[in-house]
């Protein structure tokens, strides 16, 4: 074969194998331009908002005020602890009422409904207490304790200990019956084989109870009446006048534990006074607006504090 041929052979033969090369070999990649996703903000978990509302009996109407003005500043309590007056309004509201159907029960109201009285009288107690059992749980819709929309603790005394018993479970209306049980007034209420009374007797403004149930922030809100030295010999007026007495003593050690304290201004209205509802209401959320400031502010540095 002449060299020319077979010369030209063998350029045929690399330009196919050079073509075969650029055939099987992959175009060049760009780069892949990486970008990284913004951080993934979470806002901070608000603090656990504990409401303690103490007792008082119809100055009781007060903490109806001090709900709706939590309501209109967008702060909701995550559990409620009530005593005495304070564990009925607790029930109601933890059963998933608003402050204004709150006040709507409140201004139709009959104390009368409640009010069942004993034979004879003084018979350890004027009044039965089971009439105010039936009305909270009719109210409540017959819901247990335990089955409240809100966590709810209701404070009632244990007669033959003194100790403080917080029911967080069972019959919502009994376990209100036996933190409102003021000794001599209502009979004493046996749950499980215990009697109980009135939970003012170990705390008139349940902040530990509240701080028991998780409350990382309680506000507190004290109606008790101051007392007044009014010489009167009526035998109902001594025992809620030692009441009085005995309230503000236990308080000095029980307040300094809430974040925050609310003390509507209810002079002049005594713990039977039920025909001054509307006022009580008013007194509470004045109170309620003019701590709202300071409330807001624990529960920020708690939660930055958390941080």
């Amino acid at each position: 074969m002449p060299a020319s041929l077979r010369f030209t052979r063998r350029t045929a033969a690399a330009v196919l194998l050079a073509s075969l090369a650029a055939c099987t070999t992959p175009p060049p990649v760009a780069p892949v331009q990486v970008t990284t996703p913004p951080p993934v903000v979470v806002p901070p978990k608000p603090p656990r908002l504990g409401l303690a509302l103490g007792g008082g009996a119809a100055r009781g109407f007060a903490h109806v005020g001090v709900i709706q003005v939590l309501e209109e500043a967008g702060l909701k309590p995550d559990l409620v602890v009530g005593t005495s007056a304070g564990s009925l309004v607790a029930a109601l509201y933890a059963s998933g009422r608003t402050g204004a159907q709150l006040q709507q029960v409140a201004e139709q109201m009959d104390e009368a409904a409640f009010t069942d009285w004993t034979l004879p009288l003084f018979n350890r107690g004027m009044l039965r207490g089971e009439a105010l059992a039936r009305y909270v749980n009719a109210q409540v819709g017959n819901k247990l304790i335990d089955q409240m929309p809100v966590p709810l603790g209701i404070l009632a005394t244990r007669l033959d200990t003194g100790d403080g018993v917080l029911f967080q479970r069972g019959d919502t209306g009994t376990a209100v019956r036996a933190s409102s049980a003021v000794p001599a007034v209502f009979l004493p209420v046996r749950i499980a084989g215990a009697e109980y009374v009135d939970g003012g007797l170990v705390a008139p403004v349940p902040v530990r109870q509240a701080r028991q149930m998780g409350a990382e922030v309680v506000l507190g809100v004290d109606i008790s009446a101051a007392p007044e030295g009014n010489g009167s010999a009526d035998p109902l007026q001594i025992l809620l006048q030692t009441f009085a007495i005995m309230g503000k003593s236990i308080n000095r050690g029980e307040l300094p534990q809430a974040d925050v304290v609310v003390r509507p201004a209810l002079v002049g209205m005594g713990s039977a006074d039920f025909t001054s509802r509307r006022r009580a209401i008013e007194a509470g959320r004045a109170a309620m607006r003019q701590a709202l400031p300071k409330l807001k502010a624990a529960m920020a540095a708690r939660t930055q504090a958390a941080q």
